[in-house]
């Protein structure tokens, strides 16, 4: 049997070559194999996990961040009703306000207090870690340094539920210029956000030191206020589209409804007020 021109042709080109290149470039099977192996293999490529990202990208304005009418019930006769805002390089990362006032009741004695509340901001950090993880550290180191005070006497450190993801409440009397003063603070956290309120109160010329229970209540107000404040602007602003939105359907959807039925608001006031 003759063999074809073509076919002989490729059998004598194969044979001039060595083996291994017979098998690599002369098998149809091989080219095959060598593509489906190219294809199947897994990818090498590592994928570096990312952070969780940070809950909120601003801080509220300090001396806003507690009512009008909490400030004139804790702090009596405040020399700055706007307060004084705290000094910082970073707004956008630390803020803090205080105020301060001394009810002079002449001869029945003086009450003074001192509020203060500060706000921490922490950002997501790819080598750092979550904004949430990080201001989780700085609530922790915070109380503890609550509660070591110097001087501070009978300190006493609970949890505040209520307030924020997680609260702390540290209670202590200290001796200033020989008055005995009742401190309350709270520290707590919401999202990647730390929260600090510290206020403190004392009797002078004989009158009353302030119970620490009542100090300790006036501080669990200003810090809801305070953690309440931590993104309100934000959800405020998020909420306004869609309520414009929710608001523009309803009209469109009555005025549609008159036209398809004919009737109009007024006639049907009309017939109800005859009716």
């Amino acid at each position: 049997m003759h063999r074809s021109a073509p076919r002989l042709s490729r059998i004598l080109a194969c044979a001039a070559v060595p083996v291994m290149l017979v098998v690599a470039g002369c098998s149809s099977d091989s080219d095959d194999g060598k593509a489906s192996d190219s294809s199947a293999s897994p990818s090498t490529e590592n994928t570096e996990p990312t952070v969780e990202p940070a809950k909120f990208d601003a801080l509220p304005d300090a001396c806003t961040s507690i009512t009008k009418k909490t400030i004139e019930d804790l702090v009596p006769k405040t020399k700055n009703k706007g307060g004084t805002p705290g000094k910082s390089s970073n707004t956008a990362s630390r803020g803090g306000c205080s105020w301060n006032g001394l009810d002079d009741n002449g001869v029945k004695g003086s009450q003074y207090r001192w509020l203060d509340v500060g706000f921490t901001r922490f950002e997501s950090d790819q080598s750092l870690g979550s904004g949430a993880e990080r201001a989780t550290a700085e609530y922790t180191k915070q109380a503890s340094k609550a509660q070591a005070t110097e001087g501070a006497e009978k300190a006493a450190a609970k949890p505040v539920t209520g307030v924020g993801e997680q609260a702390t409440s540290v209670t202590y009397g200290l001796t200033k210029s020989k008055e005995d003063f009742e401190y309350a603070t709270i520290v707590a956290r919401t999202g990647n956000v730390v929260v600090s309120v510290t206020y403190n109160g004392a009797g002078f010329a004989g009158a009353k030191t302030p119970s620490a229970a009542d100090i300790l209540k006036g501080a669990q107000k200003a810090a809801g206020e305070a953690v309440a404040a931590v993104g309100a602007d934000k959800d405020t602003s998020s909420a306004s589209p869609s309520a414009k939105a929710s608001s523009s359907a309803s009209d469109k959807s009555t005025k549609a409804s008159d036209k398809s039925t004919g009737t109009s608001p007024k006639t049907t006031a009309k017939a109800t007020h005859k009716s």
